[in-house]
């Protein structure tokens, strides 16, 4: 007889960790199975935390891993014997010059990174228009897992931490739905505020992940590409090392894209020369940007003040703290 196995997707944050605290108590035991789909571009911080809340709530979670090597591999194939002619309709030639190709194949090689990874492979890093790394590393790695367990003839219910306050694109988020026939979605606290989420933990004794009172609002990648204003300030005061690695990415996959350029944050329109766009949009430039007032040219000086150590919550954590 089939059994129905509960996979709860954790990525270290509050609602996710409000969705597993539910699933635990809801679900029989043995059917709760935790799930991580880690990015490569995660801070220490949540992958402590994750150990913190096996040893806390006495689970294991699954983590998982996206590998790009074959597609890296198919790209530099494909670039090495690109022999295309022709224009696109920007009027830009089709086919790699052989000084592109020298550059990408000069560096294009699985890290074992799977952000970086898959950034290479794409030439380019993700936008809020082109998020292919929420589909790439975490939702294709997820949906993987559930269908394996549906292969092996167990139902799915797929637990998700989605709030509808949280963005106006959840604004009309369902609490429930039904997928395929042994598959279900099911997000608890989609009617939830972050208030409630935090004080459901609290009540069950469990700690928040650390970096939300260190000024971060969301917990997943250090940083997001969607980072905000005063989350990249503060990444830049607090862990500096990150925008490092940031900084050398952006050299790799520059060097894996056709144009010769591309920005974590931000990219441009192709048109534009691309040492100029690489100066304007590179981390570095970025972080400056974070550091000034409403309007980008005026520095903060208050924001200067800004100590490593010291307790800021979006949430008001600090205060109960």
């Amino acid at each position: 007889m089939p059994k129905t196995m509960h996979v709860i997707s954790v990525s270290g944050g509050k609602d996710s960790t409000a969705v597993l605290l539910l699933a635990l108590e809801r679900c029989p035991p043995g059917s709760v199975l935790p799930i991580f789909c880690d990015t490569g571009n995660e801070h220490q911080a949540v992958y402590d935390y994750l150990d913190y809340l096996e040893l806390a709530l006495g689970v294991s979670i699954t983590r998982l891993r996206a590998d790009f090597s074959r597609q890296l591999m198919a790209k530099r194939l494909f670039i090495a014997r690109d022999v295309r002619t022709g224009r696109d309709k920007a009027g830009r030639r089709l086919r790699w010059s052989n000084k592109a190709k020298r550059r990408a194949l000069s560096v294009m090689f699985p890290s074992g990174n799977p952000f970086l990874d898959l950034c290479m492979w794409k030439g380019r890093f993700p936008s809020r228009m082109a998020q292919f790394c929420t589909e790439e590393l975490k939702r294709n790695m997820a949906v993987g897992f559930q269908l394996d367990l549906m292969e092996a003839g167990h139902r799915v219910i797929s637990w998700q931490g989605v709030r509808r306050d949280e963005s106006a694109r959840r604004s009309n988020a369902k609490k429930a739905e039904r997928v395929a026939p042994a598959l279900r979605i099911f997000r608890p606290i989609v009617e939830w505020t972050a208030a409630q989420v935090f004080e459901l933990a609290a009540s069950r004794s469990v700690q928040p992940n650390p970096l939300y009172l260190q000024g971060m609002g969301r917990v997943g990648c250090m940083p997001c590409i969607n980072c905000q204003k005063d989350e990249l300030r503060q990444i830049a005061v607090r862990w500096p090392a990150h925008l490092e690695r940031v900084a050398e990415w952006e050299r790799k996959v520059s060097m894996c894209s056709k144009r010769g350029f591309s920005t974590f944050m931000a990219d441009a329109h192709g048109a534009r020369d691309r040492r100029e766009i690489f100066s304007d949009l590179n981390i570095w430039a970025r972080v400056e940007w974070a550091r000034t007032t409403r309007g980008g040219k005026q520095f903060d000086l208050l924001a200067q003040l800004d100590e490593p150590n010291t307790c800021a919550s979006a949430y008001g954590l600090c205060d109960q703290a």
